[in-house]
Protein backbone atom coordinates (compact mmCIF):
# COMPACT_ATOMS: atom_id res chain seq x y z
CA UNK A 1 0.00 0.00 0.00
CA UNK A 2 1.38 3.40 -0.98
CA UNK A 3 1.76 5.93 1.81
CA UNK A 4 0.30 9.39 1.42
CA UNK A 5 3.74 10.82 0.74
CA UNK A 6 4.42 8.22 -1.97
CA UNK A 7 1.04 8.95 -3.56
CA UNK A 8 1.84 12.64 -3.80
CA UNK A 9 5.10 12.00 -5.63
CA UNK A 10 5.52 8.63 -7.32
CA UNK A 11 9.22 8.03 -7.94
CA UNK A 12 10.48 7.30 -11.45
CA UNK A 13 12.02 3.92 -12.20
CA UNK A 14 15.24 3.12 -13.99
CA UNK A 15 14.66 -0.13 -15.96
CA UNK A 16 18.32 -1.04 -15.56
CA UNK A 17 17.83 -1.28 -11.80
CA UNK A 18 14.31 -2.71 -11.84
CA UNK A 19 13.53 -5.60 -9.50
CA UNK A 20 10.05 -7.06 -9.03
CA UNK A 21 8.62 -7.04 -5.52
CA UNK A 22 9.23 -10.45 -3.91
CA UNK A 23 5.82 -10.65 -2.20
CA UNK A 24 3.35 -12.99 -3.88
CA UNK A 25 -0.36 -12.21 -3.76
CA UNK A 26 -1.25 -14.85 -6.34
CA UNK A 27 -0.61 -18.47 -5.45
CA UNK A 28 0.17 -21.52 -7.61
CA UNK A 29 -2.67 -23.91 -8.34
CA UNK A 30 -4.81 -21.70 -10.56
CA UNK A 31 -6.49 -23.23 -13.62
CA UNK A 32 -5.17 -20.97 -16.41
CA UNK A 33 -3.73 -22.38 -19.63
CA UNK A 34 0.07 -22.72 -19.92
CA UNK A 35 1.63 -19.46 -21.11
CA UNK A 36 -1.49 -17.45 -20.21
CA UNK A 37 -0.75 -13.72 -20.43
CA UNK A 38 -3.68 -12.86 -18.14
CA UNK A 39 -2.10 -14.65 -15.17
CA UNK A 40 1.21 -12.81 -15.69
CA UNK A 41 -0.71 -9.51 -15.82
CA UNK A 42 -2.51 -10.27 -12.55
CA UNK A 43 0.65 -11.38 -10.74
CA UNK A 44 2.54 -8.21 -11.71
CA UNK A 45 -0.45 -5.98 -10.96
CA UNK A 46 -0.81 -7.33 -7.43
CA UNK A 47 2.91 -6.86 -6.80
CA UNK A 48 2.52 -3.21 -7.85
CA UNK A 49 -0.72 -2.45 -5.99
CA UNK A 50 -0.11 -4.45 -2.82
CA UNK A 51 -2.43 -6.28 -0.41
CA UNK A 52 -4.79 -3.32 0.15
CA UNK A 53 -6.50 -4.13 -3.14
CA UNK A 54 -9.92 -5.47 -4.12
CA UNK A 55 -10.55 -7.12 -7.51
CA UNK A 56 -13.92 -6.73 -9.25
CA UNK A 57 -14.07 -9.39 -11.98
CA UNK A 58 -16.87 -9.72 -14.56
CA UNK A 59 -17.45 -12.75 -16.79
CA UNK A 60 -14.08 -13.46 -18.42
CA UNK A 61 -11.18 -15.91 -18.17
CA UNK A 62 -10.30 -14.54 -14.73
CA UNK A 63 -13.73 -15.47 -13.41
CA UNK A 64 -12.54 -19.08 -13.79
CA UNK A 65 -8.76 -18.87 -13.34
CA UNK A 66 -8.66 -18.47 -9.49
CA UNK A 67 -10.32 -21.88 -9.05
CA UNK A 68 -13.57 -23.26 -7.72
CA UNK A 69 -15.12 -21.96 -4.49
CA UNK A 70 -14.12 -22.13 -1.65
CA UNK A 71 -10.55 -22.19 -2.98
CA UNK A 72 -8.88 -19.25 -4.74
CA UNK A 73 -5.46 -18.38 -6.11
CA UNK A 74 -5.81 -14.73 -5.03
CA UNK A 75 -4.70 -13.44 -1.63
CA UNK A 76 -6.79 -10.29 -1.97
CA UNK A 77 -10.58 -9.93 -1.79
CA UNK A 78 -12.44 -10.40 -5.06
CA UNK A 79 -16.01 -10.19 -6.30
CA UNK A 80 -17.44 -11.72 -9.47
CA UNK A 81 -20.08 -9.56 -11.18
CA UNK A 82 -22.17 -9.58 -14.35
CA UNK A 83 -20.44 -9.24 -17.73
CA UNK A 84 -21.36 -5.59 -18.34
CA UNK A 85 -21.03 -4.24 -14.79
CA UNK A 86 -17.32 -4.21 -13.93
CA UNK A 87 -16.95 -0.42 -13.80
CA UNK A 88 -20.19 0.40 -11.97
CA UNK A 89 -19.63 -2.43 -9.47
CA UNK A 90 -16.14 -1.09 -8.73
CA UNK A 91 -17.67 2.36 -8.25
CA UNK A 92 -20.11 0.96 -5.67
CA UNK A 93 -17.41 -0.96 -3.78
CA UNK A 94 -15.18 2.12 -3.66
CA UNK A 95 -18.07 4.21 -2.31
CA UNK A 96 -18.70 1.60 0.40
CA UNK A 97 -15.05 1.67 1.51
CA UNK A 98 -15.08 5.47 1.62
CA UNK A 99 -18.16 5.39 3.87
CA UNK A 100 -16.21 3.08 6.18
CA UNK A 101 -13.35 5.58 6.32
CA UNK A 102 -11.03 3.51 4.07
CA UNK A 103 -10.47 5.73 1.02
CA UNK A 104 -6.99 4.33 0.28
CA UNK A 105 -8.17 0.84 -0.72
CA UNK A 106 -7.32 0.18 -4.40
CA UNK A 107 -10.56 -0.94 -6.06
CA UNK A 108 -9.72 -2.51 -9.43
CA UNK A 109 -12.14 -3.50 -12.19
CA UNK A 110 -10.33 -6.38 -13.91
CA UNK A 111 -11.96 -7.23 -17.25
CA UNK A 112 -11.12 -8.79 -20.59
CA UNK A 113 -11.51 -7.15 -23.97
CA UNK A 114 -15.05 -8.51 -24.47
CA UNK A 115 -16.20 -6.98 -21.18
CA UNK A 116 -14.43 -3.70 -21.99
CA UNK A 117 -14.48 -3.00 -25.74
CA UNK A 118 -18.02 -4.36 -26.25
CA UNK A 119 -20.36 -5.56 -23.52
CA UNK A 120 -19.06 -3.37 -20.68
CA UNK A 121 -18.25 -0.23 -22.69
CA UNK A 122 -21.36 1.69 -21.57
CA UNK A 123 -20.57 1.02 -17.90
CA UNK A 124 -16.96 2.09 -18.37
CA UNK A 125 -18.02 5.21 -20.26
CA UNK A 126 -20.39 6.18 -17.44
CA UNK A 127 -17.69 5.74 -14.79
CA UNK A 128 -15.24 7.75 -16.90
CA UNK A 129 -17.76 10.55 -17.49
CA UNK A 130 -18.42 10.78 -13.74
CA UNK A 131 -14.70 10.42 -13.03
CA UNK A 132 -15.39 7.74 -10.43
CA UNK A 133 -12.38 6.83 -8.30
CA UNK A 134 -11.32 3.40 -9.59
CA UNK A 135 -8.60 1.64 -11.57
CA UNK A 136 -9.95 -0.12 -14.65
CA UNK A 137 -7.61 -2.76 -16.10
CA UNK A 138 -8.39 -4.37 -19.44
CA UNK A 139 -6.26 -7.45 -20.13
CA UNK A 140 -6.67 -7.65 -23.89
CA UNK A 141 -6.27 -11.02 -25.63
CA UNK A 142 -8.15 -9.71 -28.67
CA UNK A 143 -11.15 -12.09 -28.71
CA UNK A 144 -13.73 -13.82 -26.50
CA UNK A 145 -11.23 -16.52 -25.57
CA UNK A 146 -13.14 -17.90 -22.56
CA UNK A 147 -16.20 -18.85 -24.62
CA UNK A 148 -14.60 -20.31 -27.74
CA UNK A 149 -12.44 -17.65 -29.49
CA UNK A 150 -15.18 -15.46 -31.01
CA UNK A 151 -14.23 -12.10 -32.51
CA UNK A 152 -14.57 -8.96 -30.38
CA UNK A 153 -14.13 -5.24 -30.94
CA UNK A 154 -10.48 -5.78 -30.00
CA UNK A 155 -9.81 -8.41 -32.68
CA UNK A 156 -7.35 -7.07 -35.31
CA UNK A 157 -8.14 -6.73 -39.00
CA UNK A 158 -7.64 -9.98 -40.92
CA UNK A 159 -7.52 -12.24 -37.85
CA UNK A 160 -9.07 -15.70 -37.76
CA UNK A 161 -11.59 -16.53 -35.04
CA UNK A 162 -14.37 -19.10 -34.87
CA UNK A 163 -16.84 -16.41 -35.97
CA UNK A 164 -14.50 -14.93 -38.61
CA UNK A 165 -13.13 -18.03 -40.35
CA UNK A 166 -10.39 -18.00 -42.97
CA UNK A 167 -12.92 -17.56 -45.79
CA UNK A 168 -14.35 -14.47 -44.05
CA UNK A 169 -11.71 -13.02 -41.68
CA UNK A 170 -12.43 -9.86 -39.73
CA UNK A 171 -12.70 -6.98 -42.18
CA UNK A 172 -12.64 -3.97 -39.80
CA UNK A 173 -9.84 -2.65 -37.64
CA UNK A 174 -9.58 -2.95 -33.86
CA UNK A 175 -11.22 -0.22 -31.77
CA UNK A 176 -8.81 2.34 -30.35
CA UNK A 177 -9.78 1.98 -26.69
CA UNK A 178 -7.29 4.57 -25.48
CA UNK A 179 -8.73 7.26 -27.77
CA UNK A 180 -12.29 6.40 -26.72
CA UNK A 181 -11.47 6.77 -23.02
CA UNK A 182 -9.15 9.74 -23.53
CA UNK A 183 -12.14 11.54 -25.09
CA UNK A 184 -13.74 11.43 -21.62
CA UNK A 185 -10.79 13.53 -20.32
CA UNK A 186 -10.10 11.19 -17.39
CA UNK A 187 -6.97 11.95 -15.31
CA UNK A 188 -4.92 9.00 -16.55
CA UNK A 189 -4.91 6.25 -19.17
CA UNK A 190 -2.04 4.08 -20.41
CA UNK A 191 -1.06 0.99 -22.39
CA UNK A 192 1.30 -1.72 -21.15
CA UNK A 193 2.53 -5.29 -21.69
CA UNK A 194 4.11 -7.94 -19.48
CA UNK A 195 7.25 -7.81 -21.65
CA UNK A 196 8.03 -4.39 -20.09
CA UNK A 197 7.40 -5.08 -16.38
CA UNK A 198 9.08 -1.89 -15.16
CA UNK A 199 6.75 0.18 -17.35
CA UNK A 200 3.71 -1.82 -16.23
CA UNK A 201 4.53 -1.48 -12.52
CA UNK A 202 5.24 2.25 -12.79
CA UNK A 203 1.93 2.88 -14.56
CA UNK A 204 -0.09 0.89 -12.04
CA UNK A 205 1.52 2.74 -9.12
CA UNK A 206 0.93 6.05 -10.83
CA UNK A 207 -2.72 5.13 -11.38
CA UNK A 208 -3.05 4.24 -7.68
CA UNK A 209 -1.62 7.66 -6.73
CA UNK A 210 -4.25 9.60 -8.71
CA UNK A 211 -7.82 10.20 -7.58
CA UNK A 212 -10.45 9.67 -10.27
CA UNK A 213 -11.02 7.20 -13.11
CA UNK A 214 -7.88 5.51 -14.50
CA UNK A 215 -7.52 2.98 -17.32
CA UNK A 216 -4.64 0.55 -17.92
CA UNK A 217 -4.89 -1.34 -21.23
CA UNK A 218 -2.58 -4.40 -21.16
CA UNK A 219 -1.90 -6.60 -24.19
CA UNK A 220 -2.32 -10.16 -22.90
CA UNK A 221 -1.25 -13.11 -25.11
CA UNK A 222 -3.52 -16.16 -25.31
CA UNK A 223 -1.71 -19.22 -26.72
CA UNK A 224 -4.85 -21.22 -27.65
CA UNK A 225 -6.70 -18.27 -29.16
CA UNK A 226 -3.81 -16.60 -30.98
CA UNK A 227 -2.26 -19.95 -31.99
CA UNK A 228 1.20 -19.43 -30.50
CA UNK A 229 3.57 -21.64 -28.53
CA UNK A 230 3.09 -21.45 -24.76
CA UNK A 231 6.73 -20.41 -24.36
CA UNK A 232 6.35 -17.45 -26.76
CA UNK A 233 3.96 -15.23 -24.77
CA UNK A 234 6.64 -12.78 -23.57
CA UNK A 235 8.28 -12.67 -26.98
CA UNK A 236 4.93 -11.89 -28.65
CA UNK A 237 4.29 -9.16 -26.04
CA UNK A 238 7.65 -7.62 -26.92
CA UNK A 239 7.26 -7.96 -30.70
CA UNK A 240 3.86 -6.25 -30.72
CA UNK A 241 5.56 -3.20 -29.20
CA UNK A 242 8.79 -3.27 -31.23
CA UNK A 243 6.90 -3.56 -34.54
CA UNK A 244 4.79 -0.53 -33.64
CA UNK A 245 1.49 -2.44 -33.55
CA UNK A 246 0.88 -1.65 -29.86
CA UNK A 247 2.65 1.56 -28.70
CA UNK A 248 3.40 2.07 -25.01
CA UNK A 249 1.85 5.45 -24.23
CA UNK A 250 0.28 7.50 -21.45
CA UNK A 251 -2.53 10.06 -21.72
CA UNK A 252 -3.27 12.59 -19.00
CA UNK A 253 -6.57 14.48 -18.96
CA UNK A 254 -7.15 13.45 -22.57
CA UNK A 255 -4.70 16.07 -23.83
CA UNK A 256 -1.16 15.19 -22.83
CA UNK A 257 0.21 12.17 -24.72
CA UNK A 258 3.57 10.61 -23.82
CA UNK A 259 5.39 7.87 -25.75
CA UNK A 260 7.10 5.68 -23.14
CA UNK A 261 9.13 3.50 -25.50
CA UNK A 262 10.36 4.33 -29.00
CA UNK A 263 9.90 1.11 -31.02
CA UNK A 264 12.63 -0.36 -33.20
CA UNK A 265 9.98 -0.77 -35.94
CA UNK A 266 10.83 -4.35 -36.72
CA UNK A 267 9.11 -5.81 -39.79
CA UNK A 268 5.47 -6.45 -38.91
CA UNK A 269 5.92 -10.02 -40.14
CA UNK A 270 7.87 -10.75 -36.93
CA UNK A 271 4.65 -10.17 -35.02
CA UNK A 272 2.17 -11.66 -37.49
CA UNK A 273 4.30 -14.71 -38.34
CA UNK A 274 4.31 -15.96 -34.74
CA UNK A 275 0.53 -16.44 -34.73
CA UNK A 276 -1.49 -19.10 -36.50
CA UNK A 277 -4.51 -16.79 -36.66
CA UNK A 278 -2.72 -14.72 -39.34
CA UNK A 279 -1.30 -17.64 -41.34
CA UNK A 280 -3.82 -17.18 -44.17
CA UNK A 281 -2.83 -13.55 -44.89
CA UNK A 282 -1.46 -12.77 -48.35
CA UNK A 283 1.37 -10.36 -49.08
CA UNK A 284 -1.26 -7.80 -50.14
CA UNK A 285 -2.96 -8.19 -46.77
CA UNK A 286 0.34 -7.64 -44.96
CA UNK A 287 0.98 -4.51 -47.06
CA UNK A 288 -2.46 -3.21 -46.08
CA UNK A 289 -1.61 -3.73 -42.39
CA UNK A 290 1.67 -1.86 -42.86
CA UNK A 291 -0.14 1.06 -44.51
CA UNK A 292 -2.63 1.19 -41.66
CA UNK A 293 0.19 1.21 -39.09
CA UNK A 294 1.91 4.04 -40.94
CA UNK A 295 -1.27 6.12 -40.76
CA UNK A 296 -1.78 5.36 -37.07
CA UNK A 297 1.76 6.45 -36.25
CA UNK A 298 1.27 9.72 -38.13
CA UNK A 299 -1.75 10.39 -35.95
CA UNK A 300 0.16 9.49 -32.78
CA UNK A 301 3.13 11.69 -33.75
CA UNK A 302 0.72 14.57 -34.32
CA UNK A 303 -0.72 14.05 -30.82
CA UNK A 304 2.76 14.04 -29.32
CA UNK A 305 3.58 17.26 -31.17
CA UNK A 306 0.34 18.87 -29.97
CA UNK A 307 1.17 17.80 -26.43
CA UNK A 308 4.45 19.73 -26.58
CA UNK A 309 2.53 22.78 -27.77
CA UNK A 310 -0.08 22.36 -25.04
CA UNK A 311 2.61 22.14 -22.37
CA UNK A 312 4.37 25.22 -23.74
CA UNK A 313 1.06 27.12 -23.80
CA UNK A 314 0.26 26.01 -20.24
CA UNK A 315 3.68 27.15 -19.02
CA UNK A 316 3.22 30.54 -20.72
CA UNK A 317 -0.30 30.90 -19.33
CA UNK A 318 0.96 30.07 -15.83
CA UNK A 319 3.73 32.66 -16.17
CA UNK A 320 1.29 35.31 -17.43
CA UNK A 321 -1.15 34.45 -14.64
CA UNK A 322 1.62 34.92 -12.09
CA UNK A 323 2.62 38.27 -13.59
CA UNK A 324 -1.00 39.43 -13.72
CA UNK A 325 -1.49 38.45 -10.09
CA UNK A 326 1.64 40.41 -9.18
CA UNK A 327 0.41 43.46 -11.12
CA UNK A 328 -2.93 43.36 -9.32
CA UNK A 329 -1.20 43.17 -5.95
CA UNK A 330 0.99 46.18 -6.77
CA UNK A 331 -1.98 48.19 -8.10
CA UNK A 332 -4.05 47.40 -5.02
CA UNK A 333 -1.25 48.53 -2.76
CA UNK A 334 -0.89 51.78 -4.75
CA UNK A 335 -4.64 52.53 -4.51
CA UNK A 336 -4.67 51.92 -0.79
CA UNK A 337 -1.81 54.41 -0.35
CA UNK A 338 -3.72 57.11 -2.26
CA UNK A 339 -6.88 56.72 -0.24
CA UNK A 340 -5.19 57.12 3.13
CA UNK A 341 -4.76 60.86 4.16
CA UNK A 342 -1.24 61.98 4.74
CA UNK A 343 -0.33 61.96 8.37
CA UNK A 344 0.30 65.46 9.87
CA UNK A 345 3.67 66.10 11.37
CA UNK A 346 3.47 65.86 15.06
CA UNK A 347 4.17 68.99 17.06
CA UNK A 348 6.83 68.69 19.68
CA UNK A 349 5.26 67.84 22.94
CA UNK A 350 4.98 70.78 25.33
CA UNK A 351 6.90 70.57 28.49
CA UNK A 352 4.64 70.00 31.36
CA UNK A 353 4.50 73.06 33.59
CA UNK A 354 5.25 72.58 37.16
CA UNK A 355 2.26 73.42 39.28
CA UNK A 356 2.59 76.86 40.89
CA UNK A 357 3.49 76.81 44.49
CA UNK A 358 0.68 77.74 46.74
CA UNK A 359 1.19 81.09 48.52
CA UNK A 360 1.82 80.59 52.12
CA UNK A 361 -0.80 81.96 54.43
CA UNK A 362 0.48 84.68 56.70
CA UNK A 363 1.24 83.39 60.07
CA UNK A 364 -1.40 84.17 62.63
CA UNK A 365 -0.41 86.72 65.21
CA UNK A 366 -0.26 85.22 68.58
CA UNK A 367 -2.75 86.83 70.81
CA UNK A 368 -1.58 87.67 74.26
CA UNK A 369 -4.01 86.69 76.91
CA UNK A 370 -5.89 89.71 78.29
CA UNK A 371 -5.17 90.20 81.89
CA UNK A 372 -7.97 91.30 84.11
CA UNK A 373 -7.34 94.51 85.89
CA UNK A 374 -7.25 94.41 89.55
CA UNK A 375 -9.64 96.61 91.39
Amino acid sequence: MLSKKEREQVPSYDPRNFVLDDRELMTPGHVACPGCGATMCMRMALKALGPETVMIIPACCWAVIPGAFPLTALRVPGMCVAFETAAISATAVKAAYEMQGKPDINVVAWAGDGGTFDIGLQSLSGAAERNDDLIYVCYDNEAYMNTGIQRSGATPWGAWTTTTPVQHPKDVHKKNLLEIIAAHRIPYAATATVAFPDDLERKLKKAASIRGCKLIHIFSPCPPGQKIQESQSIRLSRNIVETGVFPLVEVEHGRYWTLNHEPRFLPVEEYLGMQGRFRHLSSENVDAIKAHLKTEWKILRAKLSLTEQFRADDALAELESGLESRRKTIAKAARSRKKKPAKKARKPAKKARKPAKKARKPAKKSRKPIRKRRR
